[in-house]
């Protein structure tokens, strides 16, 4: 058997949301600063992926009909 307390589905829950478990409220952590220079990257990524799958899709000749 396990020292620690249940927390499955069978577990005495209290009737509030979040009671004895610690959580702050939902929604209200505050986020840190933007980081454009990985904004940046991931853009630049999705643009290469884009111009890869064109490439591919010209080179098989692929063509969108039903």
């Amino acid at each position: 058997m396990s020292d620690h307390d249940s927390h499955g589905a069978a577990a005495a829950h209290g009737t509030g949301h979040g009671d004895d478990h610690g959580h702050d409220d939902h929604g209200m952590a505050k986020l840190g600063p933007i980081d454009m220079k990985m904004w940046g990257v991931g853009i630049i990524g999705v643009i290469a992926a884009l111009i890869v799958v064109a490439g591919v899709a010209l080179s098989t000749g692929f063509v969108f009909s039903a």
